[in-house]
């Protein structure tokens, strides 16, 4: 569904990605480890038309999208929830999603309204609250479903988990499941290695805007440089627990 050739990306004259090759097939929940500063979120930035890449080609669905606006790849079927969400505070809930679905007519947005309604019953409950009044990990929901709003094969996370207590986070990550169960494919982007590796099914590992691991959940969390780096010696993964 989605692959990157070779992708290179600069801040003016600095490197920021050098050569970065990943591929998402459809129906994956597929994660992107790495530390601050790694590269990760220019990734997306390439991937959602916010950044234009210097060199390397971004395939989805078999059609290069690099250089295409975010309107243009939203439209494709590529939605991104952003890091801290970025919701409009001073809109309500259900505003937020209307926002989400502005690609649709009145009928498929009143439909898919109920649809996110339904997966996170707490929003219908929140629905005239203003999202800045939200809870975190109910503005974490929000922003989910205000990307779901778009109806997307694809579905990118930047770090979901940040900031939010650990059952919110399990609560989360358990509706990323039922989604990517549903259909939804799924690139997940996280610092959260523990949590990432629990529900993704494969993942990459970036460091200093390069691909340097790559390998099944288990490979990946097996691994010596992983559990150093993100996991910790005692680190069981959910098979074996």
């Amino acid at each position: 569904m989605l692959k990157l050739v070779n992708i290179s990306a600069h801040y003016g004259a600095v490197p920021v990605l050098r050569r970065v090759t990943l591929h998402v097939d459809e129906g994956e929940r597929v994660c992107l480890l790495g530390a601050n500063g790694a590269g990760k979120s220019t990734l997306l930035k390439v991937l959602s038309g916010m950044h234009r890449p210097s060199a390397g080609e971004v395939l989805f669905r078999g059609t290069a999208i690099q250089g295409k606006s975010p309107e243009e790849i939203v439209r494709k079927g590529l939605a991104q929830v952003p890091e801290a969400r970025q919701l409009f505070p001073n809109l309500t809930v259900r505003e937020n999603l209307e926002l989400g679905g502005y690609i649709h007519g009145r009928r498929k947005l009143r439909e898919t309204m109920d649809e996110m309604m339904e997966l996170f019953p707490v929003l219908r409950d929140r629905q005239t609250q203003k999202a800045g009044t939200l809870s975190g990990g109910e503005q974490q929901m929000l922003s989910i479903a205000r990307a779901l709003m778009t109806r997307p094969k694809l579905l990118v996370l930047d770090e979901p988990s940040l900031g939010l207590a650990p059952l919110i986070v399990e609560e989360i990550y358990a509706t990323l499941e039922e989604l990517n169960r549903q259909g939804t494919t799924i690139l997940l982007v996280e610092q959260n290695a523990l949590g990432a590796l629990d529900v993704c099914h494969r993942g990459y590992v970036m460091e200093t805007g390069r691909i340097v691991l790559s390998g099944t959940a288990r490979e990946l969390a097996e691994h010596d440089e992983v559990q150093r780096a993100y996991l910790g010696r005692d680190y069981r993964h959910k098979w074996e627990r």
